[in-house]
């Protein structure tokens, strides 16, 4: 009669473990889940190629800056620096001055801040500034002059272009409005949190 209750005072035992393991797991995974919705995703990542193409529409450009330089900006390349948190934009530069004896071709590496404007709903390039300038020849001689017009140029063009634009339904749900936070650059493309209001 003993043998007979052990086996059973084990199974009830067993049992009752399993129903403590399965509520812990089940309290476990309840704590990993979003409070308010957690099928809202938490953040939103946009490609290279997506911002790539964002930036391309705003090219090719071509600005006088300060009535002495013609300034052309074309083919952009976008890349990231996640170090900085910035992006980066390589360009074609043609440059034209009566400073200078005839057009210069070059290039400069423009670099930027994201940011989010809630007027606009949109991630948008901020303080962007140029960072190198490469000219040749004549052009070494005004280099500084080439390198603040297309500061100049940039600041003017550039700051404020949205790179991406919230669509509606992305930032609400259920009546909960929710909001662009952190913007981090990455390897290969830009994270937005996306945080409730």
């Amino acid at each position: 009669m003993t043998q007979a209750v052990a086996p059973r005072r084990r199974m009830l035992v067993g049992l009752a473990r399993a129903a403590l393991a399965a509520v812990g797991i089940g309290v476990s995974l309840a704590a990993c889940a979003s409070p308010t919705f957690p099928f809202i995703p938490d953040h939103y990542t946009f490609s290279r190629e997506q911002v790539q193409t964002a930036v391309a529409r705003k090219f090719p450009y071509q600005r006088t800056v300060s009535q002495l330089f013609n300034v052309a900006l074309t083919n952009p390349v976008v890349g990231f620096e996640p170090g900085a948190n910035r992006v980066t934009v390589h360009v074609d530069a043609h440059v034209e001055s009566p400073f200078l004896g005839q057009p210069v071709d070059g290039a400069f590496l423009l670099t930027s801040q994201l940011q989010y404007d809630e007027a606009s709903h949109a991630v948008v390039l901020r303080s962007p500034s140029v960072e190198r300038v490469e000219v040749s020849g004549e052009a070494q001689a005004y280099r500084q002059q080439i390198e603040a017009a297309g500061a100049l140029a940039a600041a003017q063009w550039l700051d404020g272009y949205p790179i991406y634009t919230f669509k509606p339904e992305q930032l609400q749900f259920a009546g909960v409005n929710f909001e662009p936070g952190t913007i981090t650059i990455l390897t290969n493309g830009i994270r937005v949190q996306i945080v409730e209001k």
